[in-house]
């Protein structure tokens, strides 16, 4: 059997603590990748010759690059990991279309521009390449559990939809893509949002509001409402609150005390726990199922759960709230901007992002 060539952009190093600098999720892909017997890893790219040189050796990989280019000119992989800073995941996920991979596993977010999203989409269309955004709690068991109990119809019809997360550009993305992913992945109709940029705070180099407050109404009528920052947590008590025409489903925060995954249903007077076995907000096991479906998905010629008409839903509502911001107004879908509204209000003194003292 001829194996899938797997390459990497974007090593990066692994980190003694992991945070907003780094998350080693290069290490991340490949560790899913390796477990796989349809695919062979064979190159990477880092502009640090030390990380690709770390990386390489960890996972037997013959061949380092500085220029990613060159690398996809003269390995012509089958498959690329893009594990990059946002500000270059649509140039080097038009690059990879254009040199003929076949699927592109790229990075949340998808770009730091909605211009620059909504091109990767359309470059990746026009050269048939499966492109993928790493929204990996789609295969986690508290979210796939809950998304069976609103499917059979436990809590009614969904009417509202609730999530608090840190911010809406970085680790909300994955907030905004679950609440897609429990609508059956319906569109946007309208946004409206408030942000507070008061304080200067980057995540991989892209600016993120402090707080924000984003009202969503879905296309089949279904509301959204999503609060970001220190105190979100707080303000709405739950991660995800799912409410139904006769229930509710609860997702915890990981610490707390009793089950993570929770539902209610007229006619009951408690509520009922879900058996989530050891899998929580964040794993285990969410990037190697992950990387797992998107090469089956392109062996099979199935439409990935990490594809990017669904990551487009989240990105179009994250940066529909910046532009309400902007604009102070409703923003009826689709977006017709190209930039980030952020930056730019950020650009044009707007709003503070004071730099910390």
């Amino acid at each position: 059997m001829v194996k899938l060539k797997v390459a990497f952009i974007g090593t990066g190093k692994m980190p003694e603590k992991r945070g907003p600098m780094g998350y080693a999720m290069a290490y991340e892909h490949a560790e899913g990748y390796r477990k796989l017997d349809t695919c062979e890893l064979t190159a990477c790219a880092d502009i640090v010759q030390e990380n690709a040189s770390a990386f390489a050796a960890k996972f037997g990989i013959q061949r380092t690059y500085l220029n990613y280019r060159e690398m996809l000119e003269k390995e012509k992989p089958d498959v690329v990991s893009i594990c990059t800073w946002p500000k270059l995941h649509a140039e080097m996920a038009i690059a990879c279309a254009q040199a003929g991979v076949r699927l592109c596993n790229c990075e949340k977010p998808m770009d730091i521009s909605f211009g620059g999203a909504r091109k990767m989409l359309q470059v990746a269309a026009q050269y048939g390449m499966h492109l993928n955004f790493n929204h990996q709690r789609r295969y986690g068991k508290p979210f796939r559990e809950t998304r069976r109990l609103i499917d059979s119809g436990e809590i009614g019809a969904l009417v509202r939809m609730e999530a608090n997360t840190w911010d809406l550009y970085d680790g909300g993305t994955h907030w905004v893509d679950m609440l897609s992913y429990f609508n059956n992945e319906t569109p946007p109709k309208w946004v409206i949002g408030q942000i507070d940029a008061r304080r200067e705070v980057r995540v991989f180099g892209a600016p993120v509001e402090n707080q924000s407050l984003v009202l969503v109404k879905y296309a089949n009528g279904v509301f959204g409402v999503i609060v970001t920052g220190a105190e979100a947590a707080r303000a709405l008590g739950a991660s995800f609150r799912l409410h139904g025409t006769c229930g509710a489903i609860e997702i915890a925060w990981d610490p707390k005390p009793g089950p993570l995954v929770r539902y209610w249903k007229q006619g009951v007077a408690d509520w009922i726990p879900v058996d989530c076995g050891v899998e929580h907000l964040h794993g285990p096991g969410y990037i190697d199922r992950a990387m797992a479906d998107s090469v089956d998905c392109l062996l099979t010629g199935r439409e990935c759960e990490l594809c990017a008409r669904h990551a487009m839903n989240a990105t179009e509502i994250i940066f529909a709230c910046y532009e309400s911001s902007r604009r102070r107004a409703r923003i009826d879908c689709p977006l017709d901007i190209s930039d980030n509204p952020l930056e730019t209000m950020i650009a044009r003194g707007d709003v503070p992002f004071a730099p910390a003292s």
